[in-house]
């Protein structure tokens, strides 16, 4: 294991570490003035090659990696990626956060400031300690399936692709809301009228990938969800590692897939609305669970990757 220090800086943040684990995986710590602490991210490096590779961003699900659900531990990414010319950026935080700057201080979380980090304060930091292209990506599940868009409309321009897979692009109505707000206390115990307030909040409509779809334009688009009826991965023979109960990943992981499908098929009908170009997938099967999202970054990696080129 080596460890190195990196004093890199952009916009105030600071590379504290950069340490090699094994293989082509690394670890880096990243000091954020908007958050106040240290964010650990793992990290998927080019063994050769190296410089001036571009970047993707690989964000996790509700529990932001937190709980042991991640994409090392449940997918072969690691092998996916070794002998890619990229680096892999997957934070080990932001549980129940939706990725997003909060509104105000919440008694579990704090005050997340999750978009302020990642659109501005990260990027230019890891380009520097990486030696990077600049040229970047971001792919996202479930809860992180709806926060990705919303930072590729933060930050136009940003990220050359934007996966989403089984995200929700619809939050502000009374159903959106209510799936958020339980997606937000089930995985933190936080009351996510601290992100962004009350019912009849202007956040709630900022916050929309649904509405604010035509900010996306310039940005080549993947989305992908299930249909909730159970599939080739739904079996005790083929679930995922750490995966829940074979009943609970076929009912309940049954339920929320069918849910965002109907996101999912909103979000692509606005988007043609708007002549935005959009890969979309649309299985007949699949839960709300692991192997589905492994096959679903592997498919979208031709789309990634050609803009990580162009």
């Amino acid at each position: 294991m080596i460890s190195t220090a990196a004093p890199a800086r952009a916009a105030g943040a600071q590379v504290v570490s950069l340490t090699h684990l094994d293989q082509n995986l690394w670890r880096v710590v990243v000091r954020s003035p908007a958050m106040g602490h240290d964010i650990p991210f793992l990290l998927l490096r080019p063994r050769t090659g190296a410089a001036g590779a571009p970047t993707l961003y690989l964000l996790n699900g509700a529990g932001g990696g937190e709980d042991g659900a991640n994409w090392l531990a449940q997918t072969d990414a690691q092998k996916f990626f070794d002998g890619k010319r990229v680096n892999v950026v997957i934070p080990e935080k932001g549980r129940g956060s939706y990725y997003t700057d909060w509104q105000s201080a919440d008694s579990k979380l704090g005050k997340p400031m999750w978009q302020t980090f990642l659109t501005k304060e990260l990027p230019p930091v890891l380009d520097a300690a990486l030696n990077s292209s600049g040229r970047n990506a971001i792919a996202g599940l479930s809860m992180s399936g709806t926060s990705v868009l919303n930072l590729a409309i933060a930050a136009p321009g940003l990220y050359r692709t934007v996966a989403s897979y089984s995200g929700c692009a619809l939050t502000s109505t009374p159903e959106g809301q209510a799936a958020v707000r339980g997606i937000v206390y089930t995985a933190s115990s936080a009351d996510a009228t601290n992100m962004w307030g009350g019912p009849a909040s202007p956040a709630w409509r900022r916050n929309d990938p649904y509405l604010n779809a035509a900010k996306l334009r310039g940005s080549r688009i993947y989305l992908s969800s299930g249909s909730g009826l159970p599939g080739r991965y739904d079996t005790p023979q083929a679930q995922a590692p750490g995966a829940p109960p074979l009943a609970d990943q076929i009912l309940v992981g049954g339920a929320l897939e069918s849910a965002v499908r109907y996101c999912t098929e909103r979000m692509a009908a606005r988007l043609r609305e708007l002549n935005i170009p959009a890969r979309v997938h649309l299985p007949a099967t699949g839960t709300h669970s692991w192997n589905y999202w492994r096959d679903e970054l592997e498919r979208s990696w031709p789309a990634i990757a050609a803009g990580l080129r162009s």
